[in-house]
């Protein structure tokens, strides 16, 4: 795990902390309209534009490991991990670097790591209700969304729809993909999609870990 230059982070004070860790206590979810950076969303944006337009993404699959697979018919994103190779994912980093300490100081979470990547969908693509980590299995305790696109339509598509705790066929927010808005919700019991989307769809997802140790390897693959 490389460590963290606080130096780097984009600012995160009390004013939008306070807010996320109430929210993951009371409801399990949080969302947040210009919680990262403007400048920092759109250095992130350009770069996932410059890697979509090389064909420098993988098609994204699902599961982990030896079942991991590529199902189309169950997301159509394209990704790219974060590898701290360009200053944005560095400064991007830093920030969720702060945001795992506040939250492990807060909440007693435990989290041991944080590992993101970009997720470009295409028109028409989508990612159907699922959670991030089983039950029993929860090395992903808190995903993340960010999202990168500068001045999503209301009628563009693509939200992300996340469903209740107790009642996973009743949504609770439904989330337009707009540059700056951040959300995140535990891991292994919040249900959540993406809607088809009408325009190309820019974000990152990530996921704060603990260590997932075993037979002697440090986090085993994703």
């Amino acid at each position: 795990m490389t460590p963290v230059n606080s130096a780097l982070a984009a600012p995160l004070d009390n004013d939008k902390l306070a807010p996320l860790v109430d929210a993951l206590v009371e409801c399990g979810w949080f969302v947040g309209e210009s919680f990262i950076d403007a400048e920092l969303c759109q250095a992130l944006y350009d770069e996932l534009m410059t890697l979509a337009a090389h064909d420098a993404l993988d098609a994204a699959g699902i599961g982990r490991g030896k079942q991991h697979s590529l199902r189309r018919d169950i997301r159509g994103d394209a990704i790219h991990w974060l590898d701290r190779e360009t200053l944005p994912q560095r400064q991007y980093l830093a920030t969720m670097g702060t945001l795992q300490h506040e939250l492990n100081q807060a909440l007693y979470l435990g989290l041991f790591e944080f590992e993101a990547h970009f997720a470009h969908y295409p028109s028409g693509a989508f990612y159907k209700k699922h959670v991030d980590s089983f039950q029993g299995r929860a090395n992903r305790v808190v995903s993340t969304v960010l999202y990168l696109n500068p001045d999503w339509p209301a009628n563009g598509g693509g939200e992300m729809a996340l469903f209740d705790i107790s009642d996973p066929e009743r949504e609770v927010a439904r989330i337009l993909p707009r540059a700056g808005t951040f959300a995140c919700f535990l891991s292994e019991t919040v249900p959540h999609e993406v809607l088809p989307t009408r325009l190309p769809r820019a974000s990152i997802a990530g996921w704060f870990r603990r260590n997932a140790s075993l037979g002697g390897l440090i986090d085993p693959a994703r």
